[in-house]
């Protein structure tokens, strides 16, 4: 069967980080060559014959190089490592800093109050500036420095051969003269000379521009060859579209083809998200809207007759209010924390747009090997034309048995191994691998009397992959693929001692063993052999079916519980696999996934008709093709499609669907190319853990975005109602801005890093066209801004008629009145229904550090004299505590006291999926 594969190295980000300070890639030289010709030896290696192309790099193909010898390579030429963007530099980020319309604007009133010779203002405004650009500076290098460390999370690696056996190494240990084996899915981990190709197919675009996948052969081709006509070449980075081969490493690091084309793109800038851009829009539209609304105000007020210093420092208090100093720091900070607590759960997002849409999803199309079930698998079963064979019982079989099992290890791409790098290739082929050693078989000796001379790597066309073996005078042909199409290629039974015909009747005979099988929960493979008169000759022809394997691969224990949450968040699940449909319905019916008398459909029906999809809960013996149209069909559908895949083939489907997502440790590399999120242990939980979490990213922003908004509207409204009234300012500009420091920033950032409610998954999944804040969320920031003015205006009432306070007792009590009232807002950021003493927001540590923290800070500068001076507050005695306290709450009671009586809008009821 096919060995699509890409192998991933887990490394800590320490021990990687180390890696890459090593010593720079320079370009390679062979070993007896100095490194002044190094240049033109790389560049005409393709020129020169195999075995010329070895003695210049020192190295054998079946034994590779030794690891004493790669450590002095490595120590020599250095890591494989191309630095394909910088990392963000301080000074960069500090300098981004300056780029926005926030720090305009503040700059604006600095020079305004500077220049009305308002010192004490214009100072006071520049330090806010300053705290402001501090905290947004390390806020952006720590998310920078997380997102690199979440890139190094998960690297290449690459198969090989040292010491005479297969490893898998880290990509960045390669040095010239390693012995590199490649398959389909694979990305090329350096530049190789190749040994010898089976039907070898590379996506050279990245390179080339040439969207057709190159055959590639191990025979030189001329000199003066450019680029793309290297046949003979692979050259890092470049994806392996089908087949195998191997190569020697000829260049590594900053001397391969694709080092050189990287310092012309080094340092390029990565796009914003969808969030974060809308994010920047809704910032620039509110300082604009409030800019107008300003110069508005002061004009009507100048017009009146009004002191025009008056209206000038009405204007910057305007304008200083609307600035939501906090919102692209906080936003930050909330996309790189939750983008950690992905990956720390083994989801890593590769684009920042997934993290929008995943709390979007609703439905999963996921396949069954390794994302359902444990990808363990173990030979449980053997169907040889002479009978049955349940390995669970020793000593049966007989001479049939071995001749099964010794096929299948002939066939097969994987190693068991030895030393650090362990077993390698794919999982089922390590279980035929270890199934014929149970039986006595050793793959080495088999090899000795059964050399190989020829290999047909796995074709998705024909389901099929075939070895070619010297066999006495002649060659035999041994095939290893799928039951059908085995089967169909057969004309006989091959064992010696039942030499008949596979006729219709024997026929209908193994297809019920194969249904049988896959009743079972087995997947099932056939193999077959056919005697060959050229070792050349096409393989897949006049075949002798030697029998069936039946592998068991057990389900994940976990997968019915998170099968579970997804129908209670109103998410679909639906099994695309390539396995056969009496298989796929006994794992899908163990898990859950499905229930008996559920549809089970072999293919797409329809040609990916949206109509015929509705009563489908797995999709069997389903093509490459077909999961790209099945896709499609969905997303005609209105839905919002996720799709796990690991092969080459798989990509199509996986850049076609919203999200899509590649394994990580059995995956291909060119799956993980076209995905956006990456599942580092492949199992299907995390699917939904990603899902849950990008809901709790989403509700965040919504959540401190609309706290924002409203501590900003409410500052706006008390001062825009004072400036064409007789009433004077019941806030100073200085004092707006040590609140939008205080009581915006800590708040919001407490709000940013909330766990979210625990019922969230039961919430039936966003429309991905919902803006950030939608009609609903406008009208509660508006009441609940309308309700903090009135409460504000209420105490500078009761301050300045019933207390009798002086100009700075009223601008103390109504200061304080809007930062408290500002500060018990955060309650009423729980989801509506919610319980208000119990709820995502009351169970938020951080909330209760923030509003700690700004207790302190409000009340402080009260008590400290030159601070208070700067501020323009005094202490407030008993009395004005009374009404400070009384009036900043009561906006949080009438808001409780309105749900109690009106209620609240229900949650969405829990979604039942088709």
């Amino acid at each position: 069967m096919a060995s699509e594969r890409a192998h991933r190295v887990h490394e800590p980000v320490r021990a990687r980080s180390a890696a890459i300070r090593g010593p720079a890639a320079r370009p390679l030289a062979p070993p007896d060559a100095t490194a002044d010709d190094a240049p033109h030896d790389t560049r005409q290696i393709h020129a020169l014959p195999v075995p010329e192309v070895l003695g210049r790099f020192g190295t054998v193909p079946h034994t590779g190089l030794t690891e004493a010898e790669a450590r002095a390579r490595l120590a020599r030429f250095g890591g494989n490592v191309i630095a394909a963007r910088e990392r963000a530099g301080a000074l960069g980020l500090l300098l981004h800093q300056f780029a926005s319309p926030v720090v305009y604007l503040l700059a604006a009133a600095a020079a305004l109050s500077l220049a009305f010779g308002d010192w004490r203002e214009t100072a006071a405004i520049v330090a806010v500036l300053a705290v402001n650009t501090g905290l947004g500076f390390f806020t952006e290098l720590r998310a920078a420095r997380s997102v690199e460390g979440l890139r190094a999370l998960c690297t290449h690696a690459a198969r090989v051969r040292r010491d005479g056996h297969a490893r898998v190494l880290a990509a960045e240990q390669l040095v010239p003269g390693d012995i590199v084996l490649v398959e389909g899915g694979d990305a090329v981990p350096a530049d190789l000379r190749l040994i010898d190709a089976s039907n070898l197919g590379v996506d050279e675009s990245m390179l080339t521009g040439e969207a057709v996948p190159v055959d590639k052969s191990a025979d030189p081709v001329a000199p003066g060859a450019r680029l793309a006509e290297r046949a003979s070449m692979m050259f890092r980075g470049t994806l392996v579209t089908r087949g195998s081969g191997t190569g020697v490493v000829v260049a590594t690091g900053a001397g391969t083809e694709l080092g050189h084309v990287s310092q012309l793109v080094e340092g390029a800038e990565p796009d914003a998200s969808p969030l974060e851009r809308r994010l920047e829009r809704l910032s620039g539209q509110m300082v604009w809207a409030v800019l107008a609304t300003a110069a508005l105000l002061a004009g009507l007020g100048v017009a009146a007759g009004k002191d025009l210093r008056l209206m000038a420092e009405a204007s910057i208090a305007l304008a200083v209010a609307a600035i939501p100093e906090g919102l692209p720091i906080v936003a930050t900070l909330a996309l790189a924390r939750g983008l950690w607590r992905m990956a720390r759960k083994n989801a890593l997002i590769e684009r920042l747009a997934a993290v929008e849409t995943l709390g979007a999803t609703t439905v999963i199309l996921t396949d069954k090997t390794g994302t359902v079930t444990e990808n363990r698998m173990t030979v449980r079963h053997l169907s040889l034309p002479s009978g049955e064979v349940d390995l669970a019982e020793p000593g049966r079989g007989g001479a049939g048995a071995e001749r099964l099992l010794r096929a299948a290890m002939l066939c097969n791409d994987a190693a068991l191994g030895q030393g650090p790098g362990g077993a390698s290739g794919d999982p089922m082929e390590q279980a035929l691998l270890r199934a014929g050693r149970a039986g006595g078989l050793d793959r080495a000796a088999l090899l000795r009397d059964w050399p190989l001379v020829g290999k047909h790597a796995f074709d998705a066309a024909t389901r099929m992959m075939a070895t070619v073996h010297t066999a006495g005078q002649g060659y035999v042909a041994l095939v290893k693929g799928a039951p059908e199409a085995v089967l169909a290629a057969s004309r006989r039974v091959g064992d010696a001692q039942c030499p008949v015909p596979l006729d219709g009747a024997a026929r209908d005979l193994w297809r019920r063993r194969v249904e049988a099988m896959g009743a079972r929960g087995l997947r099932v493979i056939a193999c077959a052999e056919a005697p060959l008169a050229d070792a050349r000759a096409r393989p897949f022809e006049d075949l002798a079916v030697l029998g069936l394997i039946g592998l068991e691969d057990p389900a994940r224990a976990d997968v019915p519980a998170a099968l579970a949450a997804c129908r209670a968040a109103g998410i679909r699940v639906v099994m695309v696999t390539g396995d056969h449909a009496v298989t796929a319905r006994s794992v899908a019916e163990s898990v859950g996934l499905a229930r008996p008398g559920d549809r089970v459909a072999e293919g797409v029906p329809g040609d990916g008709d949206p109509e015929g999809l509705a009563d489908v809960s797995v999709f069997a013996r389903v093509s490459p093709a077909e999961k790209l149209s099945l896709v499609r069909a969905y997303q005609e559908r209105g839905e919002i499609v996720a799709m796990t895949g690991d092969g080459v083939n798989d990509a199509p489907a996986l850049k076609q669907a919203d999200i899509g997502v590649a394994m990580g440790g059995r995956g291909t590399d060119v799956a993980r190319e076209a995905a956006a999120m990456v599942l580092l242990d492949d199992a299907f939980p995390t699917i939904v853990g990603a899902i849950r979490e990008g809901r709790i990213i989403f509700d965040n922003i919504r959540r401190f975005v609309a706290y924002l908004l409203c501590c900003n509207l409410s500052e706006v409204l008390v001062v825009g109602l004072a400036v064409p009234t007789e009433l004077p300012l019941p806030i100073l500009p200085l004092q707006i801005l040590y609140l939008n420091v205080v009581t915006d920033m800590f708040p919001a950032f407490a709000l940013a890093l909330g766990e979210g409610p625990d019922d969230i998954l039961e919430r039936p999944p966003r429309d991905p066209k919902e803006p950030i804040l939608g009609s609903a969320q406008w009208v509660r920031i508006a009441a609940h801004a309308a309700a903090m003015t009135a409460a504000t205006f209420g105490a500078l009432a009761v301050a300045a008629l019933w207390l009798g306070l002086d100009r700075a007792g009223v601008v103390t009590v109504t200061f304080l009145t809007l930062a408290f009232t500002q500060l018990w807002q955060i309650f009423n950021m729980r989801a509506p229904g919610s319980h208000p003493l119990r709820n995502e927001v009351t169970r938020n540590p951080w909330v209760w550090a923030a509003l700690l923290l700004c207790t302190v800070l409000l009340v402080g500068p009260a008590y400290l004299p030159p601070v208070g001076a700067v501020l323009g507050i005094v202490p407030p005695d008993p009395a004005m505590w009374g009404v400070i306290l009384g009036a900043s709450l009561a906006p949080l009671l009438l808001v409780e006291l309105r749900a109690m009586i009106v209620g609240e809008p229900r949650r969405p009821r829990r979604p039942r999926p088709a």
